[in-house]
């Protein structure tokens, strides 16, 4: 199951972050792909506003994960720097998977620690907008996909 929304600003995009974020809850795994600079911290942003996080939300490039602390904890996480997949999971994947919310940047570059069900969104820069692709892979991430769907129209 597929989505594709057109936003034309910043604001724009994290306000369909903070709307995914409302119906987001523990295990939830956001897997983030596009050219640098397209977005993919920008919707962070907006899904931390979403859940309660307060703080300055900034890509984890360098330190390959970051904690945000809300009602419902969220790891940014990053896998540009990685030598390999396995490095999230040494640094503590399963946990982050137990007790809160996971977006991974450059998702594709650790494909194998994805779970089976997550929510892929390629962000692509499209003149001065951006076309955010949501695509659900499992039965959660196809209702998450659904609630975007109902929020887009």
């Amino acid at each position: 199951m597929t989505l594709t929304i057109e936003t034309r600003s910043p604001e724009a995009t994290r306000a369909i972050a903070r709307h995914l974020a409302q119906v987001l809850r523990p295990g939830d795994v956001l897997a983030l792909t596009g050219a640098l600079g397209a977005g993919k911290t920008c919707f962070v942003q907006g899904l931390a506003e979403g859940l309660g996080v307060t703080g300055r939300v900034a890509s984890p490039t360098f330190i390959l994960m970051r904690a945000h602390r809300g009602p419902l904890p969220l790891y940014h996480a990053d896998a540009y720097r990685l030598e390999s997949g396995t490095d999230l999971l040494d640094i503590g994947l399963e946990e982050w998977l137990a007790t809160g919310v996971v977006a991974l940047e450059w998702a594709d570059l650790a494909p194998e620690v994805l779970p089976r069900d997550h929510l892929a969104l390629r962000i692509e820069v499209n003149g001065e907008g951006r076309q955010l692709h949501f695509s659900g892979h499992g039965p959660r991430s196809r209702t998450l996909v659904e609630h975007l769907r109902a929020c887009a129209s």
